[in-house]
């Protein structure tokens, strides 16, 4: 089961707002603030439609013996690559 902490991650990652994920997931805000807040009123339809939107936009789930966390993956199933700065020319010696 996906926890508040996960979902909130999810959304950070993505960068939406409570208000575009719940319209995404076609949830009532009031319940998605539920969920995140983890309060256990909250019905599993809600949490599935959830998790389901953020997995259908890159997000991936994580569980381990070492803890949760979330990844973000492009389209193709990729982790996105992390930019890299551009080699810096070697400084020339003036003399």
């Amino acid at each position: 089961m996906i926890t508040p902490r996960q979902i909130r991650a999810a959304r950070a990652l993505l960068g939406w707002t409570q208000e575009t994920l719940a319209d995404t997931a076609l949830v009532a805000l009031t319940a998605l603030k539920r969920l995140e807040s983890d309060r256990l009123d909250v019905r599993d339809t809600t949490r599935d439609a959830v998790r389901k939107t953020l997995e259908a936009h890159g997000v991936i789930f994580l569980s381990s013996a070492r803890g949760l966390g979330v990844m973000l993956v492009d389209q193709q199933g990729e982790a996105p690559a992390m930019q890299q700065e551009a080699p810096k020319p070697p400084r020339q010696k003036h003399g």
